[in-house]
């Protein structure tokens, strides 16, 4: 006999949503009661975090480095502190400065220090400083004045030493000793200048933190947008950006010009930037106007551009996206880091620069290092580059690669990483910052046809044609989404992955998976098992089917037949996630028609997973099959929905059952690692391997969300946070895999990097994790107006 287990769940579901319908008819005399009400509670009293730098509008490099830091941490840790800002000034300045500066120093008045520390010590709402440091930013030999501030500061700082100088003398020794002291930890931006820090000063390597120089996350931009925003034609552009001074050494590059021109004449190189402040308040345009000469002794004059200007971040991308080749001239062997370099690299630009130790530990594959000065050198290693177009390319994905570790978001995660014993000190609560929902890379992805299923980095890789995983997972994520916002863009691609799933479905109801570029069927189709695929077709038709009040009537009966005529094939299945897969679909299917006839097909597919899971379950491994592999979450979320179909007790059980035992495997130390799709977890051998993708992440999350609607376990809900954090950076590398520029998702996360190709399954993956989070808040302000609504009554 059949029981429903879950009265009170369909009771109150029922109540609320008829009192979310009653709401519109009530009349209130200020809208904005509501608007108020649900308005989250802003705590005022934050911890605060305080920087202490130079901060814009005064143009420096490290002014820029601190805003982009502070803007980075705000990004993904927002709601968790308040970020305050002790701007560093030199003499008399007038600048006007944004509302996070808190204090100003002034930098050369000795006295200034003791005092800023008082200050600090009695703000209580002050817990953590990060300082930067550089020498000529703080007043004394070798900025001993700071010395003063740091020895009588009673809170917690890290110090970032932007340059660390070799073989110091006994003064210099002591003043950066002194600074290490005092700091719970210092930064440096390569390994070089740990290991100078460590052989030429004495500090311990305990004290010492590698976060590389950040860098922006940049949009993929196809050649038309390109040429539509930089017009230079078909001229190869070489390029260098930065506040201009003679230590930039450009002159190196124009040197170089006439034997790069001589064999392409019709390279341009572009000088970008203004002249450093500093320098033009000491000497003018003195240094502008000697390379003004070079280009004219050297006939340069249709071969170099000057842009004597401030470039705002989008035009400064745009202008590298469409660089060929950056130029580093610097001249000066004690800079270890170039902000400049790290953002061409970010921009895909190939890099020529000096032996700095930056260029050094970033180049190898996606650049090369030339001597200090020696244009001949410059010169050789340009024409090499463009008489090489495959090494080119090659260079500007390793550019990629290699740099994208260091972008601020993931900056901003390491700087609190390293900052744990203060933060735990201070009782500092992180909370990962939720993005907002973008579809930008699923639109760039998406053609007439379908979804392209590969990409490399943020470009659609069209050879690799479709399929109907990614156009099913596409269409259950966006039907979702159009459910959810309600977003009128959503109609067509609706219309896109509906179509292309019809297209694959064959006359004996079952489905092919791969189609080409042109829309021709590929081969393989009959070489593979294509029963998930399948299964994920009928998911997505009855996913569809759930929202029939949103659709057109011709849109519900060709998904209504599709589905009807996939029933036949159904038990067929043997495959485990085939089997879920189709559950999930006919539940979905079924909550409208309420079909005798469909809930006994789910009931025949749900005791075909009980049936497994009794032939290999036993005391320590309450599971279907003798190994986890990939999908696993979907197993006991099916047999939660078959219960929920059908009311039988024993499918719940063993839903949960199955489920726990899952969560017990994948997460641990408050951390998910899912299953690696370079090695199952077999039943009698633990495999510890790297190598997760996001479609597990995302499907773990869409379980734990179910699981919660019925059981209500807090669990369930601080694992759903948990799992969706390793989308921001809480995973082993402390690295975002969901990347908020592109909007699309990485495809996966290895031992030592992230896979930084942004595919369909993967993209499509984390916005359906990403859903579960907007119906949750959706939900919460529904409960909040519905509560407003008792109490005006």
């Amino acid at each position: 006999m059949k029981t429903n287990i879950f009265p009170i769940l369909s009771n109150s579901l029922i109540v609320y949503k008829e009192a979310i319908k009653n709401i519109s008819n009530l009349n209130f005399t200020n809208s904005d009661e509501i608007q108020k009400k649900i308005v989250p509670f802003q705590n005022n009293e934050l911890p605060e975090v305080l920087f202490i730098s130079s901060y814009p509008p005064r143009e420096c490099d490290i002014a820029t480095y601190t805003q982009d830091l502070k803007n980075a941490i705000q990004e993904k840790f927002g709601h968790s502190m308040s970020l305050k800002v002790c701007a560093l000034e030199a003499n008399e300045s007038n600048f006007i400065y944004p509302a996070e500066v808190k204090y100003i120093l002034q930098t050369q008045e000795e006295d200034q220090y003791v005092l800023l520390s008082k200050k600090i010590n009695a703000d209580k709402n002050i817990k953590m400083i990060f300082l930067q440091h550089e020498f000529g930013l703080f007043g004394g030999e070798y900025g001993a004045y700071l010395l003063k501030f740091m020895t009588h500061l009673k809170r917690s700082i890290s110090t970032t030493f932007h340059t660390v100088l070799p073989n110091p003398n006994k003064q210099l020794k002591k003043v950066v000793r002194k600074i290490v002291d005092c700091s719970d930890f210092v930064i440096v931006m390569t390994n070089t200048s740990a290991s100078i820090l460590k052989r030429d000063y004495g500090i311990a390597e305990r004290k010492i933190k590698v976060i590389s120089h950040g860098t922006h996350l940049v949009p993929a931009l196809t050649e038309n947008k390109k040429e539509s925003r930089i017009h230079l034609g078909d001229r190869i552009v070489l390029s260098t950006f930065g506040l201009l001074n003679e230590g930039k050494s450009i002159e190196t590059a124009l040197e170089a010009l006439p034997e790069i021109i001589s064999h392409f004449p019709n390279v341009i190189y572009l000088i970008i930037g203004k002249t450093h402040p500093e320098v033009k308040k000491r000497d003018g345009e003195k240094y502008r106007d000697f390379l003004y000469d070079k280009v004219n002794k050297l006939n340069l004059q249709n071969n170099v551009r000057f842009i004597n200007r401030y470039l705002s971040l989008d035009e400064l991308v745009a202008q590298l996206q469409r660089t060929d080749i950056y130029l580093f001239t610097s001249k000066d062997p004690n800079q270890a880091v170039s902000g400049t370099l790290a953002y061409a690299m970010a921009c895909g630009c190939p890099v020529i620069s000096t032996p700095i130790p930056h260029a050094k530990e970033f180049l190898d594959g996606a650049g090369f290092n030339f001597d200090f000065q020696n244009s001949k050198q410059l010169a050789t290693a340009t024409i090499k580059l463009l008489y090489n177009p495959e090494l080119l390319d090659g260079m500007r994905l390793n550019a990629l690669h290699k740099i994208n570790p260091t972008a601020w978001q993931n900056s901003a995660i390491a700087h609190l990483e390293f900052s744990q014993n203060s933060i735990k000190k201070n009782s500092i609560s992180l909370k990962y910052e939720i993005p907002k929902i973008t579809l930008d890379h699923i639109l760039n992805m998406t053609t007439s046809r379908g979804m392209i299923q590969f990409s490399s980095i943020a470009t659609p890789d069209l050879n690799s044609g479709y399929t109907l995983d990614d156009n099913a997972r596409a269409l259950i994520a966006i039907s979702k989404h159009y459910a959810l916002t309600g977003n009128s863009n959503d109609v067509n691609l609706i219309k896109i992955y509906l179509d292309f799933i019809l297209f694959c479905q064959q006359d004996n109801g079952d489905f092919i998976n791969y189609v080409d570029i042109a829309g021709n069927y590929m081969s393989k189709n009959w070489d593979e098992n294509l029963e998930d695929s399948n299964g994920r077709a009928i998911w997505a038709l009855g996913e569809l089917l759930s929202h029939e009040a949103l659709l057109n009537q011709q849109q519900i009966e060709k998904a209504k037949i599709a589905l009807e005529k996939s029933l036949q094939i159904i038990a067929k299945f043997q495959s485990p996630r085939a089997i879920a897969f189709s559950i999930k679909g006919l539940y979905y299917y079924n909550l409208n028609k309420k079909s005798p006839r469909i809930e006994r097909l789910i009931t025949s597919l749900a005791d075909n997973l009980v049936s497994k899971y009794r032939g290999v379950s036993e005391k320590n491994w309450n599971w279907y099959e003798n190994y986890l592999t990939y999908a696993n979450s979907v197993l006991p979320e099916a047999m939660l929905y078959a219960s929920m179909s059908t009311g039988s007790e024993l499918y719940i059980k063993i839903a949960k059952t199955s489920f726990d035992f899952l969560l017990s495997i994948i997460f641990q130390n408050n951390q998910i690692k899912v299953v690696s799709n370079k090695g199952w977890h077999l039943k009698d051998k633990a495999v510890n391997h790297f190598g997760e993708q996001p479609i597990d992440v995302a499907y773990t999350i869409l379980a734990l969300n179910t699981f919660y609607k019925i059981f209500n376990e807090q669990d369930y809900l601080d694992k759903m946070n948990t799992a969706f954090d390793w989308f921001l950076g809480k995973n082993h590398l402390n690295q975002i895999i969901y990347n908020p520029k592109t909007g699309g998702c990485y495809d996966g996360l290895e031992k030592y990097h992230v896979n930084l190709n942004q595919g369909a399954e993967s993209t499509i993956s984390y916005l359906l994790a990403r859903l579960v989070f907007e119906e949750i808040e959706n939900s919460k302000v529904e409960i909040q107006l519905y509560d407003d609504v008792l109490e005006t009554a």
